[in-house]
């Protein structure tokens, strides 16, 4: 009984949280809004290939522990440490920060003290994700920022690359998010890179699910990183900048980067759904798609909730 009022009241809050946003909600106070979005985001792209990945991976930073604020873009004072100094954020790519700072001053100069940081984030990260051939899908608009950041408040939150796949399950299921959705948005690993730190400790170890020719390689590449540990490793060796199913397709042939990438495919719960989405990538867009636009509503503030922030890394 406990777990359906739970379902019901997560219902009734996602619910509650989109009927509140509405997708043209700057059409009238910054109609140029959409077209400033994608200008930044393609320009930043086309140098800086790699943004998009960082981009929905500050997006997921943002929005999955406490909510889609803009929280996690707030710079730390000398008498807090934000959110984005805590230590699973500090490998979060620079190129995410500055494509969402360069979005904020373009719409302050056209529409001052209109778009909130929260949004930038939400639509640069659908829109980025369509310039490497992924799924588009409807972002919502009227989200406020928060008003605090705190680095304290992360703690177990966010799933690490080592959290065994039963963590992250219950991860996601205590925020609403079905173990379909979960192995969903990990498509999002089709694009991006991760530091060999993050996996190299379990690389040639016996039945970590590691391809062994594939094995060899990356200790190969990895060999210099206690020297430079800036070195890092595609998590789609395949097709790199292409967001597509080639991901899944990859962790049956025991090509999975990370500890979390080789526990969908090892865990009964989730292979199903990872044998699904290889064999149809058309579905995995669907499923992904739907998903992102969920998880963009998770935790949203709205009204006097929150505010709109004149720059994305401090409160007003």
């Amino acid at each position: 009984m406990a777990s359906l009022k739970s379902l019901f009241l997560l219902f009734l809050f996602f619910f509650t949280a989109q009927s509140r946003l509405t997708t043209n909600f700057y059409s009238k106070t910054c109609p140029r809004f959409l077209d400033i979005i994608r200008d930044t985001i393609t320009n930043k792209q086309i140098t800086n290939p790699t943004t998009a990945a960082a981009v929905i991976r500050l997006f997921f930073h943002d929005c999955f522990p406490n909510g889609c604020d803009a929280s996690v873009l707030i710079s730390s004072t000398a008498f807090n440490t934000a959110e984005r100094d805590s230590s699973i954020n500090l490998s979060l790519p620079g190129d995410g920060f500055d494509v969402i700072v360069r979005a904020k001053t373009a719409l302050e100069l056209a529409c001052p003290n209109t778009v909130s940081c929260s949004d930038i984030i939400s639509v640069a990260t659908r829109d980025l994700l369509i310039t490497v051939g992924g799924p588009y899908y409807d972002v919502p608009l009227g989200r406020r920022d928060s008003r605090t950041s705190k680095s304290s408040l992360l703690t177990d939150l966010l799933p690490l690359p080592s959290t065994p796949i039963s963590k992250i399950i219950q991860q996601f299921e205590s925020k609403g998010f079905t173990v379909q959705e979960m192995v969903a948005l990990s498509g999002a690993h089709s694009i991006g890179f991760s530091h060999c730190k993050e996996f190299v400790g379990r690389v040639g170890r016996n039945n970590t699910g590691y391809n062994p020719r594939f094995a060899v390689a990356l200790k190969k590449a990895c060999a210099n990183y206690p020297k430079d540990p800036t070195i890092s490793v595609f998590n789609d060796i395949m097709t790199p900048n292409k967001f597509d199913n080639m991901y899944y397709q990859n962790l049956k042939k025991g090509l999975g980067l990370l500890e979390s990438d080789h526990g969908l495919y090892s865990d009964p719960r989730t292979r199903y759904f990872v044998d699904l989405y290889a064999k149809n990538q058309d579905l995995f867009f669907k499923d992904f798609a739907k998903a992102m636009q969920k998880l963009s509503l998770y935790g949203i503030k709205t009204g006097r909730r929150g505010e709109i922030r004149r720059r994305c890394d401090a409160i007003n």
